[in-house]
């Protein structure tokens, strides 16, 4: 598509009644009106014009996830007053082609209405090329036309393939950065497939941009119970002098998916497990559990100590990971399910693991010992993401041998909490222990607190300029550092997955490998829910 076909379709910005609205939506809620007012604070946030551009506007990711969040955000007044919102992309389509698109994922109720028409009054979109430099002059001249010229920030967001990051960026830098605010340029994994590639990506972004411009998204670090660990660690006393070698026997993180990849098979055989999941959102979570405490929130204070973290694990051997490829599952077996293999878009026969269990050792004063256990997969028996520290046995046992290991849990999804199972006597005349919990379940301490989106608090921290939730380059290169040897040894000698079946645990030679690395399974707690859900 040349520069010359660039078409724009736009729409007026919001008018006085529009922000009357706002303030009335803002006085509202207490606790966004403290948020706001943190944010407001800020002259920037009160003066000055902000300019949202999303590149990749006509797929998936801008349709279910980029402009829902932006709606939400503004609609709870989260934004700057003066905000406006442009799609990029290929297609020929009008704003009314977007609102039909993106309206089924933004959940709007009836009371919202004016404020949606707000939102989209403040949305336009265009047409170019993603290579050609006269669509992305195009698209400045439309980006200077929506603040009338007082040099409004600029925010791109990348939701595009990595296969035109070095154009688009090229292009944004040449031709599209702002004037007089500044500009910052969110990159949605993957960060590259191996190291080499990852330094080649991060070579070029350097080059054309600072690293506080640069922000490399992992919706992982957005969420609640993610960002919860720090002040897990960090804000209680108790933690602090069992949180290492000590005290802890192992630590589990966990990322079960209880569906395939049936109609994304063709990207997903691509990447595999361990680029999808383990080497960015579970070594992610590792950093949080695993870093000394930094000398203070500082976005880059923080990502120093994780990064400490990772510079003290070796590269993943193969001798320590369990690799799995999920099978179909007839219909005798309940509802049948499709194999993997089974999807038309996987190459036949692919050798591409969809699941991975994996031990890593943290080599410092605090870990030495101690295994971290990833694992992730797809198509497994239930939905879940968690942090699973597991303790050490009770010295001098009196109570012959009863006692099963304490464990403290953050579950990051679904329906968060942290919880500690640890040993009761049991009720009753007997003097017999029970394994039993302190819960902390989110859903029932914080009724009518609504947790935002993980894309929420991220795009919001974009706008406020804090990098803490975001990859610094630094980070990236050890993390794939700590992989790459595996992933290129598994390709070379195309490692066979285990077959599992669809909706189990995944291979039962993973539960042997972290048996053998030391985690203890007794397969004796069941969990009480101490607040049913009432229903009328």
């Amino acid at each position: 598509m040349s520069g010359a076909g660039l078409s724009v379709e736009s729409l007026s910005p919001g008018s006085p009644a529009s922000r009357r609205m706002s303030s009335l939506v803002r006085s509202q809620s207490q606790v966004l009106g403290e948020i706001r007012k943190e944010l407001y604070d800020d002259h920037e946030f009160r003066q000055v014009s902000h300019v949202f551009v999303t590149l990749g506007a006509s797929g998936d990711l801008a349709k279910k996830k980029i402009y829902p969040t932006l709606w939400w955000l503004f609609k709870d007044g989260l934004l700057p007053e003066e905000t406006y919102f442009v799609g990029f992309a290929r297609s020929h389509l009008t704003m009314d082609d977007i609102h039909a698109a993106t309206l089924p994922y933004m959940k709007v109720k009836d009371v919202d209405n004016g404020r949606l028409s707000a939102f989209f009054q403040r949305n336009s979109y265009l047409a170019g090329s993603y290579t050609e430099g006269e669509s992305f002059s195009q698209l400045q001249s439309h980006l200077s036309s929506l603040h009338h010229g007082t040099g409004a920030n600029y925010i791109f967001y990348l939701a595009l393939p990595p296969t035109v990051y070095h154009n688009v960026t090229t292009n944004i830098r040449q031709h599209c950065m702002s004037n007089n605010g500044w500009s910052r340029l969110i990159v949605e994994k993957p960060f590259g497939r191996d190291l080499q590639s990852s330094e080649v990506l991060s070579a070029h972004l350097s080059s054309l941009f600072t690293e506080d411009q640069i922000y490399r998204i992992d919706h992982y670090l957005g969420k609640e119970m993610v960002q919860n660990l720090m002040v897990l660690r960090f804000g209680n006393r108790i933690f602090g002098p069992i949180w290492n070698r000590d005290s802890v026997a192992s630590v589990v993180l966990t990322f079960k998916e209880p569906f395939g990849t049936y109609g994304r098979g063709g990207y997903f055989d691509d990447f595999g497990i361990i680029r999808d999941v383990m080497q960015n959102h579970l070594l992610q979570m590792l950093t949080l559990v695993a870093m000394e405490k930094p000398a203070s929130t500082n976005s880059d204070d923080v990502r120093d100590e994780k990064v400490k973290v990772l510079k003290c694990i070796a590269p993943v051997a193969l001798r320590d990971v369990v690799l799995g490829q999920y099978e179909g599952k007839p219909d005798g077996e309940g509802e049948a399910k499709l194999g993997y293999l089974d999807d038309p878009t996987v190459p036949k026969g692919s050798h591409t693991a969809t699941f991975a269990t994996a031990v890593l050792y943290i080599h410092n004063e605090r870990w030495e010992g101690v295994p971290f256990i990833l694992r992730c997969g797809k198509a497994l028996n239930e939905r879940k993401a968690e942090v699973r520290l597991q303790f050490t046995d009770v010295p001098g046992d009196i109570f012959n041998s009863q006692c099963q290991r304490n464990e403290l849990v953050v579950r990051v999804q679904p329906d968060e909490a942290i919880y500690a199972k640890m040993m009761s006597k049991k009720p009753g005349v007997y003097f017999n222990p029970e394994e039993t919990e302190l819960d902390l379940t989110y859903r029932s301490r914080y009724k009518n607190v609504k947790l935002p989106d993980a894309y929420e608090r991220l795009i919001l921290d974009v706008f406020s300029g804090s990098q803490m939730h975001f990859v610094r380059s630094d980070e990236l290169r050890e993390a794939w550092r700590i992989f790459t040897p595996l992933l290129h040894q598994i390709e070379a000698e195309r490692t066979q997955p285990i077959p599992y079946t669809y909706g189990s645990r995944g291979p039962k030679e993973a539960d042997e490998l972290m048996k053998t690395a030391g985690f203890r399974y007794g397969g004796t707690y069941k969990w009480v829910n101490p607040h049913p859900v009432q229903h009328s």
